[in-house]
């Protein structure tokens, strides 16, 4: 298993950006909310294993290397998104 780094300032830049509260992209990701706030507020990057980053990435509909860093925040990234539609046997919305 792969562990990245993650920027836990765009990390909570896109969550606000995209208007994701903390305990729901917790669940969708399947993280504690405890877990994601140690994410969020880390001093320093913080490292997680690549499928927890790209399940992240993939709920903020963002490219994972705009999270670790490799890439550049553009503006796109930091707007409202439509929500990733579930089915209704969805443990997280229904």
């Amino acid at each position: 298993m792969t562990a990245l780094t993650i920027d836990p300032q765009r990390l909570n830049t896109v969550r606000k950006a995209r208007k994701i509260g903390r305990p729901k992209l917790a669940k969708l990701v399947g993280l504690t909310e405890r877990q994601l706030t140690k994410l969020e507020t880390a001093s320093a990057s913080a490292t997680l294993p690549e499928a927890t980053l790209i399940r992240i990435a993939t709920v903020l509909q963002i490219p994972a290397p705009a999270l670790t860093g490799e890439l550049p925040l553009g503006e796109g990234n930091l707007e409202p998104v439509q929500p990733i539609a579930h089915s209704s046997s969805c443990s997280c919305c229904g």
